[in-house]
């Protein structure tokens, strides 16, 4: 490892702008204030080239501890991230210098947010996204049923796609509550500690080259969710569950409960 700026960094070192030197000065210290971070497997990362980053999400404090672990590395960390951080005064300023992703949601919208993605891995950069698309919604805050975009990433070139794992961040910051609703609890004393693993690449050999049809998509989008999950339970200790939580048919459910409910006075 060599140490540059005050950073230790692997055998790859991508120098950084004014932005990236701000966030490595001001705002990645927070996070050593906010929790002890713990970092594990980053040499899955500090490699030459592309690299796809896929991580579950818990927290609105996952990517401030994701991008320190990238740029500990020596890569420069390129976050897929909800659009409306663009529109914020200095975060928007600060996402911009440092040429994250945005990504719009709802509809088709989120197609160009894939393909800047696409162009920033054919660039040889490192990619991170978060395939459920927004926090676990999942009661017991295992990763959710992952969103399609993930395999269009990960079948759009021959690189590593490494998977990534937290668990910690929610203790410091819950960004929902156990219900769903938007009840934040921000509670960083006492200090505690916010675990990130990185597991190893995982094998697409086998539909690398080839069409990429809806199974194709499918069956690599749960193939890298199931990693993740898998990291995941090996942080909290725990055996995760075989099936993922899945939002959209939650409210299916409900909505129909509701309308097999009498009348209310009948």
């Amino acid at each position: 490892m060599v140490r540059r700026g005050g950073w230790r960094h692997g055998p790859v070192y991508e120098p950084g702008n004014f932005w990236i030197r701000f966030c490595e000065l001001v705002l990645f210290p927070l996070t050593r204030l906010l929790g002890r971070g713990r970092y594990a497997g980053q040499q899955h990362i500090a490699v030459p080239g592309p690299v796809l980053v896929v991580g579950n999400h818990i927290s609105h404090l996952d990517p401030m501890y994701d991008a320190v672990l990238i740029r500990r590395t020596g890569r420069l960390p390129r976050i897929m991230a909800k659009a409306s951080l663009w529109k914020l005064p200095v975060v928007g300023r600060a996402v911009r210098g440092t040429r994250q992703i945005p990504v719009e949601r709802g509809g088709g919208a989120g197609q160009a947010g894939l393909d800047a993605a696409i162009r920033a891995l054919a660039d040889g950069g490192v990619v991170l996204i978060y395939p459920e698309g927004t926090i676990t919604r999942d009661p017991d805050l295992w990763p959710m049923r992952p969103r399609p975009g993930v395999a269009a990433l990960a079948l759009s070139g021959d690189f590593p796609v490494v998977p990534m794992a937290h668990w910690g961040t929610h203790e410091v910051f819950r960004s929902y509550g156990g219900d769903g609703s938007r009840r934040g609890r921000f509670r960083p004393l006492p200090r505690k500690d916010v675990h990130v693993l990185v597991g190893p690449p995982l094998d697409l050999s086998q539909w690398r080259g080839r069409p990429v049809d809806a199974r194709a998509v499918r069956d690599v989008s749960m193939l890298i969710m199931t990693a993740v999950r898998d990291l995941v339970g090996e942080l909290r200790g725990e055996e995760p569950p075989t099936a993922f939580f899945d939002p959209k048919k939650v409210e299916r459910q409900q909505a129909a409960a509701r309308q097999a409910e009498p009348p209310a006075g009948r």
